[in-house]
């Protein structure tokens, strides 16, 4: 069998994976496999190499803020994380129920990090995932209902599999903001998986939202569903810097 056009073959056949595990078995004398063998280990690479690049690609799509996973994280953070819900929680059951997930504490405990991580496992799952930090979420929309892209990117939130939305409630929202936060609510309810983090106590979302009819209807549609996770402590940033800092 000549090697060069039976690779020229399957890179012509859009099989790259196959492409390299037939080199690397050429270059190892893969002569003594049985034919069943060497389909089966071709298959194999093509099939994990067609998985990494998807990963990738809902990786890009993703845009998260920190590289971030669920096995890197630091347990002994005295925090309030509670290690039994959090890893039921990376099984995705929340996900594929379509419920939210609120992460909320202090500033500098790791919502963003463990938000972020959640999103990197659910893109190992295969979910489409989303990251938007909220103020510049609601300055795109403003921005995109001047220029006709409004309703397009509200189709691209609303259907995204899992919408992570950081810093929420750093501001009271305005009118276009509270409207815009209803419809992509209301779009998202019972269809895709919301995870927010912030350091506003739940009980102060309705006050933040402004309006108390349409503060009723978000919450109704973003709370009643969700998971808590609620931290505590002092930020690990400012822990991490004093650990380093030179003795004086």
């Amino acid at each position: 069998m000549l090697t060069h056009p039976t690779l020229d073959q399957l890179r012509q056949l859009g099989l790259a994976g196959m492409a390299r595990a037939f080199e690397d078995l050429q270059s190892r004398s893969g002569g003594e496999l049985a034919p069943a063998e060497w389909l089966g280990l071709l298959l194999d690479r093509e099939i994990a190499d067609r998985q990494d690049r998807r990963l990738k690609a809902r990786l890009r799509f993703a845009k998260l803020r920190h590289q971030a996973s669920i096995e890197d994280i630091d347990w002994r953070s005295s925090r309030g994380l509670d290690r039994a819900l959090f890893q039921k929680l990376a099984l995705g059951g929340w996900i594929e129920a379509r419920e939210n997930l609120i992460i909320e504490g202090p500033t500098g405990v790791g919502k963003s990090w463990l938000a972020c991580a959640l999103g990197q496992k659910a893109c190992r799952d295969n979910h489409s995932v989303l990251y938007q930090r909220v103020p510049r979420l609601f300055a795109d929309l403003g921005l995109a209902r001047g220029d006709g892209r409004h309703a397009r990117l509200m189709r691209t939130l609303g259907a995204v599999k899992v919408l992570i939305l950081d810093d929420w409630g750093l501001e009271p929202l305005g009118p276009e903001q509270r409207r815009d936060l209803l419809e992509l609510m209301e779009d998202r309810y019972g269809r895709g998986a919301t995870l927010i983090t912030s350091q506003v106590p739940v009980d102060r979302w309705h006050d933040l939202i402004g309006d108390p009819t349409l503060a009723d209807a978000i919450l109704d549609r973003l709370v009643h569903n969700a998971h808590r996770i609620q931290l505590r402590g002092d930020s690990l940033r400012r822990k991490r810097t004093a650990a380093t800092a030179p003795d004086a």
